[in-house]
């Protein structure tokens, strides 16, 4: 009798969860989800994809799996935390897309049973297509065991008894590696890379909401970094030296995989792109082919 009810229980609440996913899943429109390991990753590494497939209709989160509440070199705890939450919910408003931060302390997440199952509900309850993170090597722990809790999750969120209050996915999403320049145990490799040069104005203008990282320093800021920063009320003069740096890295990203680029746009257009952000598949979920991925990225000629 009890198993009876438990299977009765289960059926209820999956038939609710998957009615109500066929009416939001109505409109065709992709489903993505990018994890960071804190309050700024996931908009440095795809803030401009996620601009495109917004601008398409398509449903975007930006997830940041710690608080960030140690992640400056003046302030921490809770006031660093809410400043930073209120930063990125800026950002992903300018982008276009939605906004959420897990209640883990930075620096101090930890590839555990329960943090695997927050980021199980997460892709879940999103119903996802794509999941981005970081590649599970890294400089930084958070960094690294964000890649390993979405390797981790990869085929667990298509089991039906794991996570019973959130209705697995029907079918495994795509799941991407954001760049990196690390090179053990083997560097990153562009399987995917996308042009953002019609969103970089705006993907710059997003990025400026989070003074605390780059004006200031984050945590490795100091007041000698910041005076040598325009001041807050010199707004033009920030900007420039903002979009500077954004300039340097976006670039670096297209002219290190210049071959890649001319793969998906051509020699012509690929020979022209200034600024890219870059995806690898990830080994787990779905392998998708050359014509699938034109689909979950719509952005190819």
């Amino acid at each position: 009798m009890k198993i009876l009810s438990i299977t009765i229980l289960v059926s209820l609440t999956f038939g609710l969860t998957l009615t109500k996913s066929a009416a939001e899943d109505a409109d065709g429109k992709l489903r993505i989800v990018v994890f960071g390991a804190h309050p700024d990753d996931a908009q440095y590494k795809a803030g401009g994809v996620a601009a495109k497939w917004a601008k398409l209709g398509h449903h975007v989160k930006l997830v940041s799996v710690t608080n960030g509440d140690i992640g400056h070199w003046q302030s921490a705890g809770g006031p660093l935390a809410k400043r930073r939450l209120e930063e990125v919910k800026k950002v992903d408003e300018i982008l276009g897309v939605a906004t959420e931060v897990l209640d883990i302390h930075d620096g101090e997440l930890m590839p555990t049973l329960e943090n695997r199952q927050k980021i199980i509900r997460v892709i879940r309850e999103w119903k996802a297509d794509i999941v981005i993170a970081h590649r599970p090597w890294d400089y930084h722990p958070d960094h690294r065991y964000v890649g390993v809790l979405m390797q981790d999750a990869a085929f667990m969120v298509t089991v039906p008894f794991v996570c019973m209050d959130a209705a697995p996915l029907k079918k495994n999403p795509v799941f991407l590696y954001s760049s990196d320049g690390f090179k053990k145990p083997y560097p990153f490799e562009a399987d995917i890379i996308v042009s953002v040069d019609d969103v970089f104005d705006q993907k710059v203008r997003a990025i400026h909401e989070m003074p605390s990282q780059h004006y200031e320093g984050g945590a490795s800021g100091s007041e000698e970094y910041v005076a040598k920063v325009p001041p807050a009320s010199d707004e033009a003069g920030r900007k420039a030296w903002l979009r500077e740096r954004w300039e340097r890295r976006q670039s670096g990203e297209a002219n290190r995989f210049r071959d890649a680029l001319i793969k998906w746009y051509g020699p012509e257009k690929g020979a022209e792109v200034k600024f890219a952000e870059a995806f690898e598949i990830c080994e787990y979920g779905r392998q998708p082919s050359k014509d699938e991925i034109k689909k979950l990225f719509p952005f190819f000629p």
